[in-house]
C-alpha cells in the first residue's frame, strides 16, 4: 500500500513538471513564432520603406550614388532596430542591451578601425562627390569605371573587365583623378622623327591627318609640336582633343595616322650606333 502512495505521488509529481514544462514550452514556441512572423514582416516593410525612400529621392533627380549609399544606411539601421524590438519581445531589457551594444561599439571601434575609417570616408565620399557611378576615374592605383559605391568599399571595373573592390579609406586618403569630370580629355602621343626631317612641314601633315580622324574636337586644336630631342632627332607631342567617350577610338586611329603619315613622307628614324673595331695589341 506504501509502495503504490509512492508511486501515485510520484506520477502526480511528473504530471505537474509535464504540464508546466509544456506550458512554457507552448508560450515559448508561440514567441518563437511571433519573432519569426515579425522578421518576415518586418523586414518586408524595410523593404517598403527603402523603397518608396528611394523612388521619393529619385523623382527629385539625386544622383544615383546618393540613392545607394542612403538606401543601405537606412537598411542597416531598420535591421538594428528591428532586432532590439524582438529582443525586447522576448523580454530582454533593451536599456540593457543599448548599454551592451555601446560597450561592444567600442570594443568593435578599437578592433574594426579600418573598416569604421572606411564607412566615414564613404560618407565623405556622398557629400563631397568626387566621383559618381559610371565615372572614369584613378584611385588607389586601380583606374576603371565606378559600379558603385558602397558603405565600406567602392566596385571599380577597370578596363580589362575585371571587378576591383577598393576600401574607401584608402580612396579618400589617397589621390582622385576622375577622367569624366569635364566634357572632353586631351590624348597624350608622341612621333619620333629623324635628325634630317623637316619638323614643321611633319607637324603640318599631322594636323591635317589627325584632325581629319572622327571624333577629334576641332576645338581645342589639334597640338603638334616638339617635345624634346634624343640621340635620333626630335621627338612630336601629338594632342588631340576628343569626348571623353571617344578616347580609345582616338588613341588608336590617332597612332595609326602618325604610323601611315610619317611612313610613307619622311625617312625612318634609325638610331645613330658608332661601332669601334680594336685588334689585341693595338
Amino acid at each position: 500500500m506504501g509502495d503504490t502512495n509512492i508511486v501515485n505521488v510520484g506520477t502526480e509529481k511528473f504530471n505537474e513538471v509535464w504540464a508546466l514544462i509544456s506550458q512554457y514550452a507552448l508560450a515559448f514556441g508561440m514567441k518563437i513564432l511571433a519573432a519569426i512572423a515579425f522578421w518576415v514582416v518586418g523586414r518586408w516593410l524595410i523593404g517598403l520603406a527603402v523603397g518608396m525612400v528611394e523612388k521619393a529621392l529619385g523623382r527629385q533627380s539625386v544622383d544615383p550614388t546618393v540613392l545607394r549609399y542612403v538606401g543601405s544606411f537606412i537598411t542597416v539601421t531598420l535591421n538594428i532596430l528591428l532586432v532590439i524590438g524582438i529582443l525586447g519581445y522576448f523580454g530582454v531589457q533593451t536599456t540593457s542591451l543599448a548599454a551592451l551594444i555601446a560597450a561592444a561599439g567600442v570594443a568593435i571601434g578599437v578592433a574594426w578601425s579600418g573598416l569604421l575609417a572606411n564607412l566615414a570616408a564613404g560618407g565623405f565620399i556622398i557629400v563631397l562627390r568626387p566621383f559618381k557611378v559610371g565615372d572614369f576615374i584613378c584611385v588607389g592605383g586601380v583606374t576603371g569605371t565606378v559600379k558603385e559605391i558602397g558603405l565600406f568599399v567602392t566596385a571599380i571595373n577597370t578596363p580589362d573587365n575585371v571587378l576591383t573592390l577598393v576600401g574607401n579609406n584608402k580612396i579618400f586618403a589617397d589621390n582622385i583623378q576622375n577622367f569624366s569630370y569635364n566634357p572632353y580629355r586631351r590624348v597624350e602621343l608622341k612621333a619620333q622623327l629623324s635628325g634630317a626631317a623637316d619638323y614643321q612641314v611633319a607637324a603640318a601633315l599631322l594636323k591635317q591627318r589627325i584632325a581629319q580622324i572622327p571624333n577629334v574636337l576641332g576645338e581645342p586644336p589639334v597640338e603638334v609640336e616638339i617635345l624634346e630631342f634624343n640621340l635620333v632627332g626630335p621627338v612630336l607631342a601629338v594632342r588631340p582633343y576628343c569626348h571623353n567617350d571617344n578616347y580609345w577610338q582616338v588613341y588608336f586611329d590617332t597612332n595609326r595616322t602618325i604610323k601611315d603619315a610619317l611612313g610613307s613622307e619622311f625617312p625612318v628614324p634609325m638610331p645613330a650606333q658608332t661601332v669601334i673595331l680594336k685588334q689585341p695589341g693595338l
